[in-house]
């Protein structure tokens, strides 16, 4: 049986048959629409207390049957026939609308997105949730049949109010070859640009509640901006609003949320990313009334892991962590297991077919785990073999895009990849470095490791799938926590780090505050990170700024470190 999009929830199995017989009926392909047809559209629409939209092709085939209203049920852009930017989509929609209101901007926005041919919207008597009553033409009072103009402020016109009488009677293929024609003659081909795009176009909406400071809400747009960006989408606009708490069914309130799915529709988007973690039935709520996909910030940065994993390691770690951030949000997601295609939360496994079933997910999270198990195992006999060669660590840390990477690559000649943006590199590398003590002239070997960057409330499936990763900053002699001094929030990202360090099991007892970028910051800020961290070291990596400094620190750190008795013997010389 052919599919019924939309809002179905609380829809009949009866309900649904009913509207799947509208697929067999095959409209005139010189007429809008049948008055048999509307009246059976506007009977059922009724009965289910929902408006309806029917998207029928210009053959006269009904091709999509969809419970909402036009800009909640838009036909995806992949679906959309391609043609000229001249070219109309070939595709008219007949909504029904229990207001006797013309059609509203979103529904007109939709329209002009999806380049449909018209805008049929059926005026049912009664009102929404109104008594079943019997007009001259069934529910239907009367029409607006609403088309494409170019007019690049209002690329749209609406007709008065038309009886459905007089609707039947448009002679649509003449309406449609006039509309094209003067399209085709005065064309702005900015007005109808080409929606198919591989790159998503996003609107973000940020909740301040009262527990998030003002500044640290605002900071986290900012981040959430470059996170989207980092995955490859666009941040066509953002959406605030304040509440004392989230609402739990569709995170914002319902006002905001009709302001939403309109800005989405003005602006193009074709993807809703907050800026918090919402659930499986938030996602789904927002997705039925906006009618666009909706995610949150968590699965933002999953799809960046995705993309960036490049070691066998690190896919086994990402892939392990989407599955156990889906597994909660199988039930009731809304949508289809199998996300084929691109777009940001559909790389990593969902490039696969995904088992729709949650024990066969759950079996592979166990492979996954058991394999991660065995890279864990595996790093520990490396170390073991660090160890006996007694060669002290280093580990750099820090918050993503601090410039550790680069650093890394600085101070050892590596050439390991680094990029202005977040989570560049994922894969742990670890590098030989020889210091030379300034006053023995003594030649020192240490290893210095780079970690995965970290981010303000780290998705918790990211730190337990790559646990065997951060183990490396567990098992090092001393940390050095890299900081982006030039980032306004430097502060704030100090605290996230070692909110993340306080949760692991164990971390060593050195650690050395190193303040990066410092030829980019002015000296108010400069001068406020040395009264605040005295004991701080201050660099610029790719000016080479402190490098000597930061070498005398970090052997000093490491031989109070190896002073204990049982360590003493724990430096090697070269």
């Amino acid at each position: 049986m052919q599919n019924i999009y939309g809002n179905i929830q609380g829809i009949k199995s009866s309900q649904i048959k009913l509207l799947q017989r509208f697929y067999e009926q095959r409209q005139p392909g010189d007429r809008f629409i049948t008055l048999e047809f509307a009246q059976a559209l506007g009977e059922i629409s009724t009965e289910i207390h929902q408006p309806i939209c029917c998207y029928i092709n210009r053959r006269g085939q009904v091709i999509r049957i969809a419970v909402g209203t036009p800009s909640q049920t838009q036909i995806p852009p992949e679906e959309l026939p391609r043609h000229s930017a001249e070219r109309l989509s070939g595709i008219h929609c007949v909504a029904t609308q229990f207001k006797s209101d013309p059609p509203d901007e979103a529904a007109l926005i939709a329209m002009a997105r999806q380049r449909l041919d018209a805008l049929v919207v059926l005026i049912l008597v009664g009102g929404e949730g109104g008594r079943h009553k019997k007009a001259a033409n069934g529910n239907v009072k009367e029409a607006f049949l609403a088309n494409l103009v170019p007019n690049a402020e209002k690329p749209w016109e609406i007709s008065p109010p038309l009886s459905l009488d007089d609707l039947i009677e448009q002679d649509f293929d003449d309406l449609v070859d006039e509309w094209e024609r003067e399209i085709s003659e005065n064309s702005d081909r900015t007005l109808f640009p080409d929606i198919v795009s591989d790159t998503d176009k996003v609107l973000l909406v940020g909740l301040k509640t009262d527990d998030i400071p003002q500044q640290r809400f605002e900071d986290g747009l900012q981040e959430l901006v470059r996170l989207v960006e980092t995955a490859g989408g666009i941040v066509a606009d953002t959406v605030e609003q304040k509440r004392s708490r989230p609402h739990p069914q569709t995170v914002v309130g319902k006002g905001k949320v009709e302001e939403i799915a309109f800005q989405a529709q003005k602006v193009g988007a074709n993807l809703i990313v907050f800026d918090r973690d919402i659930s499986a039935s938030q996602a789904r709520n927002l997705e039925n009334e906006i009618g666009i996909r909706v995610i949150d910030r968590t699965e933002v940065i999953l799809d960046i892991f995705a993309q960036r994993a490049q070691s066998q390691a690190g896919k086994l770690q990402v892939e392990l962590a989407q599955l156990e951030y889906m597994l909660p949000r199988l039930r009731g997601q809304g949508r289809e297991m199998s996300r084929l295609g691109a777009g940001i939360g559909t790389r990593g496994p969902g490039e696969t077919k995904l088992e729709t079933e949650r024990r066969v997910i759950q079996r592979r999270i166990a492979q996954l785990q058991q394999e991660v198990n065995q890279l864990q195992a595996h790093r520990d006999r490396i170390r073991q073999q660090r160890q006996k060669q007694e060669i002290p660590v280093l580990a750099l840390v820090g918050y993503t895009n601090a410039g550790k990477s680069t650093l890394l690559n600085v101070l050892t000649n590596a050439e390991v990849y680094t990029a202005d943006q977040l989570f560049a590199t994922l894969d742990p590398t670890t590098r030989k470095l020889v210091i030379t003590n300034p006053e023995t002239q003594e030649r020192r070997t240490i290893l210095l490791t780079d970690t995965v960057g970290f981010i303000h409330e780290l998705p918790p499936a990211l730190i337990d799938a790559f646990r065997a990763t951060l183990e490396e900053v567990v098992e090092a002699n001393v940390l050095l926590h890299l900081v982006d001094l030039s980032h306004p929030a430097w502060e704030s990202h100090i605290a996230s780090v070692q909110e993340i360090l306080a949760e692991m099991p164990t971390i060593p007892e050195k650690s050395l505050i190193v303040f990066n970028k410092i030829d980019s910051v002015d000296s108010e800020t400069l001068k406020k990170a040395q009264q605040e961290y005295p004991s701080a070291v201050f660099i610029s990596a790719t000016k080479r700024l402190g490098l000597e400094t930061l070498k005398e620190r970090s052997l000093q750190l490491i031989d109070e470190t190896l002073a204990k008795p049982e360590l003493q013997n724990a430096v090697t010389q070269s």
